[in-house]
């Protein structure tokens, strides 16, 4: 059955407003200021690269007053979901069905990955000399420290469970942070009329942390141009030029993944991909102008739950995405892996590339959202197979940021899907309220309709 709960309020108070009527002024659409922010910053990054590197800081800004917020929101939005529910052998069943199909589809994005590139050969008549070059063996080499220091899959599952809740926040550690919460909203909810109070509490509080956001994202279009300025100065557009095989290749894929395999489950579930990409286009951009789907949590925490989707299964299915639903890592993993050795002139039996793909399905998982996990990631499942040169991952470094860009897109696409799939398959899914969202967001009727 449908869910009644609310949405949650506006952020900053104030709704946007959309549409042919509504008077605002096309300069003040957040699509437009990010869009017009990230061509900026790539003109600035090409003519200028020296003073467009020292624009970093104002993309680390943004990031930093995004993350403040991310640990409690998530707190909330799970602890009231819960508590809401009700039912503790719903939330394991939404929990259950949630990380199957994370399991089913990042699977099925290793082997897509795989056949690509076995496919394109992107690796294949590149020379080692023309580019292995500025000082990417040192930064390779840190990745494989921070692989090694995750530690073994017992030690990643220990890792969840936090020592300290408060460390946990004080982290960012999104998973152990959602551990916490579950078991604060089952406390929460078994204590019934007597805890009403404090659940409205939380409520009131979410609403507030929700209104943060609405301020910090006024400056979102100036992150945007300070992370795209810095990484068009830093890396420039020639050795897009170089690997210019394996990054259309990793583009191409990652799109005919979201238009082929994920349209085909979104048709599936009776929605439709294309309203929901036109509904989160603005988050869409912040994430390729920052190279992160950090920023974005709390926004599409809150249009999940705008368009339908019960505040239970958003708070646990969006977050735990984030480790356990990364789509465009995975496949950046099994085509830069095989790239990798295709430079080197190695020749992999299936065999061993199936076991690359086993590794890949542990290493993936557990990783959070943020720039540069996936070479991490890489690193741990190249030191960990032995079968392609570790010092391999420095081809990569000149081209990490932009197809960082191309994963988080990914990610966020397939984690916002996820969470409408399982609200859809638990009847979670209220699809009045997601009529009356798009049609207020849009304004135009036959877009009023998920």
């Amino acid at each position: 059955m449908s869910h009644t709960e609310a949405a949650p309020p506006q952020a900053g108070g104030v709704r946007e407003r959309r549409g042919g009527g509504s008077g605002r002024r096309w300069y003040a659409n957040l699509t437009v200021q990010v869009l017009a922010a990230i061509a900026i910053g790539i003109l600035l990054g090409h003519f200028r690269p020296s003073l467009a590197v020292e624009m970093k800081p104002f993309g680390d800004a943004f990031v930093r007053l995004i993350r403040m917020a991310i640990g409690p929101i998530v707190f909330l939005t799970v602890v009231t979901g819960i508590s809401h529910a009700g039912d503790m052998r719903k939330v394991g069943r939404v929990g259950l069905k949630a990380l199957i199909y994370f399991e089913i589809v990042t699977t099925l994005c290793l082997f897509i990955g795989l056949a690509v590139v076995n496919l394109l050969k992107p690796g294949a008549g590149l020379t080692l000399d023309a580019i292995a070059k500025g000082g990417g063996g040192d930064a390779a080499a840190t990745a494989v420290k921070q692989a090694n220091a995750a530690g073994s899959t017992v030690d990643m599952l220990l890792g969840l469970i936090p020592d300290n809740f408060i460390k946990a926040f004080a982290n960012g550690d999104l998973l152990q942070i959602l551990v916490f919460s579950v078991l604060f909203g089952a406390a929460l909810s078994a204590f019934g009329e007597k805890g009403r109070p404090v659940e409205e509490f939380l409520e009131r509080v979410s609403g507030i942390l929700f209104g943060v956001i609405g301020i910090v994202m006024r400056v979102a279009p100036l992150g945007a141009f300070g992370a795209m300025a810095f990484t068009i100065g830093k890396y420039g557009v020639a050795t897009l030029l170089l690997l210019g095989k394996l990054m259309a290749g990793v583009y191409i894929t990652m799109a005919l993944f979201v238009v082929l395999v994920l349209g085909a489950i979104a048709r599936s579930y009776g929605f439709s991909l294309w309203r929901f990409l036109k509904y989160i286009r603005e988050e869409l951009l912040l994430v390729l102008g920052t190279s992160t789907t950090e920023t974005v949590l709390p926004r599409m925490m809150e249009k999940l739950q705008k368009i339908g989707c019960s505040k239970a299964v958003v708070g646990l299915v969006l977050p735990t995405g984030y480790s356990f639903n990364q789509d465009g890592t995975s496949i950046y993993l099994s085509m830069s892996a095989i790239f990798i050795a295709q430079v080197y002139g190695i020749e992999l039996s299936l065999a061993q590339q199936i076991g690359l793909v086993a590794v890949m399905m542990v290493t993936s998982k557990g990783a959070a959202g943020v720039t540069g996990s996936g070479f991490v990631i890489l690193a741990a499942t190249v030191s960990a197979t032995g079968v392609v040169p570790v010092e391999g991952l420095a081809l990569l470094l000149g081209v990490e940021r932009f197809m960082s860009e191309a994963r988080a897109i990914t990610n966020v696409i397939g984690n916002g899907v996820a969470t409408i799939v399982v609200a859809k398959m638990e009847r979670e899914f209220d699809e009045a309220l997601a009529v009356e969202e798009y049609k207020a967001h849009f304004g135009e009727p036959e877009l009023a309709r998920i």
